[in-house]
């Protein structure tokens, strides 16, 4: 058995200590194009937030980041992405519930996301908070033409 992960989620801004660690999770988790959450914080709509961790024993380093816009009373889950390393350990669940609670704290009245239809424990995940399929967008991904399924969570 694995030793216990301490985590903690912060937002990031403009500086970024871990920007290798951020660009190895995103190689990681997605086909296709690169994806970087630091360029990301280029735009005055996106929300970035790191959890950082690890067990008692190690130094703290990435391990896993959420990207949202936050565009007047919505915010768009982008991407949610966890070290290889460290999945089905509850950082995808804390990632979500800090962008829950940024949402409720910021007024926003929706959140959505598109998640590949074959992303079984993305889907629960997000179900376990909540959100509901709205919708499918066919062929979504570039990489493999797979569809999408557009999830949504109404907060008032």
């Amino acid at each position: 058995m694995s030793e216990r992960l301490q985590v903690s989620v912060t937002r990031i801004e403009r500086e970024v200590e871990d920007v290798e660690e951020l660009a190895a999770i995103a190689r990681a988790a997605f086909a296709g194009p690169s994806f970087s959450p630091v360029d990301e914080l280029e735009r005055p709509w996106a929300r970035v937030w790191v959890a950082r961790g690890g067990a008692p024993s190690e130094a703290l380093r990435a391990l896993g980041f959420l990207v949202a816009w936050h565009v007047v009373d919505e915010l768009h889950v982008l991407n949610v992405a966890t070290a290889p390393e460290v999945r089905r350990r509850g950082i995808g669940a804390v990632l979500v519930e800090t962008a829950l609670a940024f949402a409720v704290e910021s007024g926003v009245r929706l959140v959505l996301l598109e998640v590949r239809r074959s992303n079984e424990p993305a889907i629960r995940l997000y179900e376990k908070f909540g959100f509901v399929v709205s919708g499918v967008r066919e062929k979504y991904y570039a990489d493999n033409d797979e569809d999408a399924l557009e999830m949504q969570r109404i907060l008032a």
